[in-house]
């Protein structure tokens, strides 16, 4: 073979491994109990928000915090460094991207999936329409 050849197949395979590396490190979706036994890993959690807990923002620090509930019945304080999101109390489901502390889930990225404004009140009948 010649000097190129090699190289080339070396480069490749230096490219694989680096892709292999980089999907094993990727973010995974776990529950709040999960984010604390990472020890500050970014982790994904998927939750819900806490109606009956505080929901607080501080102009100040421009930090809002609420409580939320993963998809296993955790309830943890979320603190995000943003202002609250718009229409964040008809919001369906939380996808907040972060890490755990001890004594909160620091999210750095939020998420939501707010409801559908298509539902069966606003579906067209199709044996309905006029001319």
């Amino acid at each position: 073979m010649k000097n190129n050849q090699i190289a080339i197949i070396i480069a490749i395979a230096i490219l694989i491994g680096y892709s292999l590396v980089r999907l094993g490190n990727s973010s995974t979706y776990s529950s709040f109990e999960d984010a604390v036994a990472l020890n500050g890993e970014k982790t994904t959690v998927i939750g819900f928000l806490d109606l009956e807990g505080n929901m607080d923002f501080n102009p100040k620090t421009v930090q809002f915090s609420f409580s939320a509930k993963d998809k296993k019945g955790n309830v943890s304080k979320v603190i995000y460094n943003q202002p609250k999101p718009q229409d964040f109390e008809r919001s369906e489901e939380i996808t907040m991207t972060g890490y755990a502390t001890d004594s909160a889930f620091i999210a750095t990225e939020i998420l939501m999936k707010c409801p559908s404004k298509y539902n069966e009140q606003n579906e067209v009948d199709s044996d309905k329409i006029y001319k």
